[in-house]
């Protein structure tokens, strides 16, 4: 589909992508790890600095559109935009890229994240911004964190369809595994038994340790380009065949009180516009990268987009599922469990290794792959075809 002819559906293209090492301290600056992931990426890609025009990054991002263009010797910007609320944003900025770069408002688009959580402070530890309006209905009862919010759906999860802990722990362990065979991964030598896993200490009740995603340092990007202009860049592109953001009606957040149904999160209406918008259904998809801050928001994606019916995604996760060689091969750098937690951002970049065929747990003949945002808050989703 040509720029300018009304649909997303294929019309770019992933055609760059960039990473500094992660790891619990790293001694550069959020602004210096950026560029370095920015100019990675586009090396990776084949385009000088100065013929980025677009930028899109998350609300929460440190590094701004002044410092970054001038650091990295971009040209001059005709498009840049920022996204809202956290993990629930990493697809949609490769989704505004690709609608501007569509719509004609700009050629090469960058989109990235830097964060130093593992070596900086929680967000939730700011006490002059504890109570937000949702806020006042939570955290005076005890749910300070967001592991605090999950884990009171996660509850509910399981009184209402059975779900258990080894369900849990399915998760877990395939994002392990598949960290266990990625160099660059914090978990890469750390293999995870189901011993170690049910001895582990609770974080919130029912979920321990394994169930929470890692505190990390480090930055990536990605670039995109116009499908017709991908043909010309250094690396086999990754097209954007579908994209999606969703924020449901009377949605409060990772608690979602306020809603009729709050184990219907905001994967099932981001879903329906993500599916509607593809030739592809879920049977369709060889590979997913599903947003893993906490091991359940696995088991509400898989429902909510589609993979298995509703109050199924505990059984979903059983007989090696999200395995290499399963019905649905999960994070296969090891997501924000066992890879690193970057906001969402490394299961960008994985899903166009997957596609390329250079992961380091390659999924055979992989033609169709599924990137999820965070489940819980207002979030996004792309679909990648190669």
């Amino acid at each position: 589909m040509a720029a300018g002819s009304g649909g997303l559906k294929d019309a770019t293209a992933l055609v760059g992508i960039g990473q500094t090492p992660f790891a619990k301290r790293l001694p550069e600056d959020e602004r210096t790890l950026a560029c370095r992931a920015v100019l990675a990426a586009l090396d990776d890609a084949g385009i000088a600095p100065g013929e980025v025009d677009a930028l899109a990054s998350y609300t929460m991002e440190e590094t701004d559109e002044v410092e970054l263009a001038k650091a990295c010797g971009f040209g001059d910007l005709t498009f840049f935009s920022k996204v809202g609320f956290g993990g629930g944003g990493s697809c949609a900025t490769v989704a505004h890229l690709a609608a501007a770069i569509t719509a004609g408002q700009a050629n090469v688009g960058v989109a990235w994240r830097s964060r130093k959580r593992g070596s900086g402070p929680r967000p939730w530890t700011n006490t002059t911004v504890q109570l937000p309006t949702p806020a006042q209905w939570t955290r005076p009862y005890g749910l300070l964190r967001p592991a605090d919010e999950i884990a009171m759906l996660t509850r509910r999860y399981m009184h209402e369809y059975g779900a258990t802990r080894d369900h849990l722990f399915n998760v877990a362990l395939a994002c392990r595994n598949r960290a266990n065979q990625n160099p660059a991964a914090i978990m890469y030598d750390r293999p995870l038994t189901r011993e170690m896993y049910m001895t582990s200490r609770w974080i919130s009740e029912p979920l321990c340790l394994f169930d929470n995603c890692l505190e990390t340092d480090g930055a990536l990007a990605c670039v995109v380009v116009s499908a017709e202009r991908a043909r010309d860049c250094r690396r086999r592109p990754v097209y954007v065949h579908a994209a999606a953001q969703s924020l449901p009606a009377q949605h409060h957040g990772m608690v979602n009180y306020w809603n009729d149904d709050p184990l219907t999160g905001p994967a099932w209406s981001a879903a329906r516009h993500l599916w509607k918008h593809s030739d592809l259904v879920p049977e369709d998809v060889d590979v997913a990268q599903i947003y893993d801050a906490f091991t359940p928001l696995v088991l509400l994606s898989l429902e909510g987009y589609g993979f298995c019916g509703r109050g199924e995604g505990g059984a979903f996760t059983e007989g090696g599922a999200l395995e290499t060689g399963g019905l649905l091969p999960l994070n296969t750098g090891g997501g924000g469990l066992s890879e690193a937690y970057v906001h969402g951002f490394n299961l960008i970049n994985e899903g166009v290794r997957q596609l390329r065929g250079t992961s380091t747990a390659q999924v055979p003949g992989a033609a169709a792959c599924l990137v999820t945002a965070g489940e819980g808050v207002p979030t996004s989703a792309l679909l990648l075809r190669s």
